[in-house]
């Protein structure tokens, strides 16, 4: 598989970088602060937690509270990972054999497409940029083959926060069931959207052959945790899964199990928090892109703490990212990192991430660097 694009990337720069301007996930917070939402019960079982091994699946109490983050998948239809990232590897050697085929959605999180390239045949199917960056039914079906065993989404997406309306949402389902295709569907950024009639049901929930990916970092941002989980109404699929595990993390770690757990029965009063200050920080990326329109073409997303953004300087994104982050330590996401091997991914935008309280100290550095070399 060739190098991950994106932690290559940010292996020089996302500690380096005084302004991670570009971060995928939402505010974070300390232990300290994360314990503060905890029972005394709960802390006092932190406080004598014992540093041994835990359940592959993951710890009974975290189960019980991802299983309320649904409607329909309960305990024996979850399996948690150390993060997402190992839940989207063993859920696609799993799934997908060298025969097979499948369709991944572009532009993406690279692992998408890059761990089904090491596996088979893969087909992309590009967002409609012109339209909204909308999902193309007609292009998924028109790249099925008999063999199609796995289509992949994303959404909301990273980078460029789209949602499929519920009606294109639903006809992908029914597609799929029409065809016995598993559905893989990364919902890292869910309960993150700016409309409220926006949010799409969990294909878990709705779909027998769904498998819906979840983390802790995200939304909830807690990425420290490495807390993700695989949600499927097929409990043979969930089995191999686990003996995949075996050879890779083994189990989670018991300390990040019990925050996560707590977190969860906090998921309302965190994730709310998170949401708003993701909204706020859309209307300041408002204001700023308006001031520069002959710079930026600026659309807010339907929903995450990202949004993918045309650059017009004649410059070109790849040197205006690299000179910012020289010059300034303000850190964006040149879209050349989202290349894919499935096809052309537009080479002039930028991510930039909007879910952490130092917007404005980044936004303050990043107009004077713009009014500074514009003069």
């Amino acid at each position: 598989m060739r190098n991950f694009a994106l932690e290559v990337y940010f292996s020089k720069w996302e500690f380096a970088a005084k302004y991670h301007l570009t971060a995928s996930d939402a505010q974070s917070m300390t232990v300290s602060q994360l314990l503060s939402h905890a029972s005394a019960e709960d802390r006092e079982r932190f406080d004598n937690l014992h540093l041994g091994y835990t359940k592959t699946f993951g710890a009974e109490p975290l189960l019980q509270q991802i299983a309320q983050t649904y409607e329909r998948v309960g305990t024996d239809q979850l399996l948690c990972f150390a993060g997402a990232e190992e839940g989207i590897y063993v859920a696609m050697r799993v799934l997908l054999q060298p025969d097979d085929h499948c369709i991944v959605i572009t532009p993406n999180y690279q692992a998408a497409e890059t761990i089904p390239l090491s596996i088979c045949a893969v087909t992309g199917v590009a967002l409609d940029e012109n339209a909204g960056w909308a999902l193309d039914l007609d292009a998924v079906r028109a790249a099925l083959r008999p063999n199609t065993k796995l289509i992949s989404i994303n959404f909301p997406n990273n980078p460029t926060g789209a949602i499929p309306s519920q009606e294109t949402f639903a006809s992908l389902i029914e597609l799929c069931r029409e065809r016995g295709i598993w559905l893989f569907s990364d919902e890292v950024y869910r309960l993150i959207e700016h409309r409220p009639d926006a949010r799409v049901p969990q294909v878990a929930d709705v779909y027998e052959r769904g498998v819906s990916l979840n983390v802790m970092s995200k939304s909830y941002g807690l990425p420290g945790l490495r807390i993700g989980w695989l949600a499927c109404q097929d409990r043979a699929f969930l089995q191999e899964c686990e003996r995949y595990k075996h050879y890779l993390s083994i189990c989670n770690s018991a300390p990040s199990e019990l925050l996560a757990e707590i977190a969860l029965k906090a998921r309302e009063a965190i994730v709310g928090q998170n949401r708003e200050l993701a909204h706020w920080n859309l209307d300041l990326l408002d204001s700023f892109f308006a001031d520069f329109p002959g710079l930026f073409d600026w659309r807010r997303p339907d929903g995450s703490c990202v949004a993918f953004i045309r650059y017009k300087g004649e410059d070109g994104v790849e040197r205006f990212t690299e000179r910012l982050v020289e010059e300034t330590g303000v850190l964006l996401l040149p879209s050349s990192i989202y290349r894919s091997e499935l096809g052309p991914v537009p080479q002039d935008h930028f991510r930039i991430g909007f879910g952490r309280k130092n917007m404005p100290e980044a936004l303050a550095v990043f107009r004077e660097w713009l009014m500074r070399n514009r003069a």
